[in-house]
């Protein structure tokens, strides 16, 4: 999975996102709809032979690559606890 930035402003942030894992995206995007700042997050697939799918996040406050870090970070952190636990219980 590769991000591209196709458009940046102060609150806004929108990128193509090429061999996209819907697996990780949707988690991303609720982990983005958590956050208070975060205005919108939303993944567009368009045609699936024409287009690439773009990930858009607006913010209300701050900027939206800082909501992006936060969220995947928050992700991440997860997946360890998760993982760490079926290590644990599995030996």
């Amino acid at each position: 999975m590769e991000f591209k930035l196709v458009e940046k402003k102060k609150d806004m942030l929108k990128l193509e996102i090429a061999d996209p894992d819907d697996t990780l995206i949707y988690p991303l995007i609720h982990e983005l709809l958590q956050d208070k700042n975060v205005i919108e997050a939303r993944y567009v697939t368009g045609h699936p032979q024409l287009d690439k799918p773009v990930l858009v996040v607006e913010v209300k406050e701050g900027k939206p690559q800082a909501a992006l870090k936060k969220a995947a970070k928050a992700l991440s952190n997860q997946f360890l606890e998760a993982r760490q636990l079926i290590e644990k219980q599995l030996g």
